[in-house]
């Protein structure tokens, strides 16, 4: 009974509780060989779109200047979050759409399934950051190619922290025996992959293990 209820749960916060959620996501062949190439930058109209929609929703940031460092890293139409309800780790500069999306998924994704599978709300999101000058690494496919972070497009997501004082980790929840925490951790994946363009989790490679990597990149490419 108790795993029928959680399994009614996570289609609950899938579909219906994640509000705003683009069902476009697709998942990508497990053997994780190719990744999507990375969008390009996006354009002015769209970044005055994107900011007008942060206000509407009551999100807090604060612009960030273009930046241009070589070798194709770049900060362009981007802000910095300051407060999207819930403290967020690591995060600097993030490209409008890529903070949009990361609002909307802490909001009616993360915290309602931390408060309807755990019993216990969401206090704080924990992340490796977003902005980083590298190229992608883990994938000798794509090995030379710059990285989602390159251009402030990406955010690596390692943890989460509850009321309760428990610290729910991609890296120990993803095969954690606690069925709760497993199914935690897919719900929200899931819910990811309907709002960001390229989700990465540990089951795409070895150097996924300890967080979901999410880039707005409009590439369908779930895993």
């Amino acid at each position: 009974m108790r795993r029928l209820v959680l399994t009614i749960l996570a289609l609950l916060l899938t579909g219906c509780l994640a509000g705003g959620d683009r069902n476009r996501a697709s998942t990508a062949p497990g053997n994780g060989s190719s990744l999507p190439k990375s969008g390009i930058p996006p354009a002015r109209s769209e970044i005055r779109a994107c900011l007008a929609e942060l206000d509407r929703d009551r999100i807090d940031y604060s612009p960030v200047p273009d930046q241009f460092f070589g070798g194709g890293c770049q900060i362009t139409g981007a802000v910095q979050l300051v407060d999207i309800g819930v403290p967020v780790t690591g995060l600097t500069a993030m490209q409008c759409g890529l903070a949009r999306a990361f609002a909307g998924w802490s909001r009616y994704a993360i915290a309602p399934a931390a408060r309807q599978i755990l019993g216990s709300d969401l206090v704080r999101i924990e992340t490796f950051g977003s902005y980083a000058c590298r190229n992608v690494i883990g994938n000798a496919a794509s090995a030379g190619r710059l990285s989602g972070h390159a251009t402030a497009n990406a955010v690596d997501v390692s943890g989460f922290v509850l009321a309760d004082g428990r610290r729910i980790s991609v890296q120990t929840g993803w095969t954690s025996a606690d069925q709760d925490i497993r199914t935690f951790l897919r719900v929200i994946h899931t819910s990811a992959c309907k709002r960001f363009g390229t989700v990465l989790s540990p089951d795409y490679n070895a150097a996924h293990y300890n967080h979901l990597h999410l880039e707005d990149d409009h590439a369908g490419f779930c895993r």
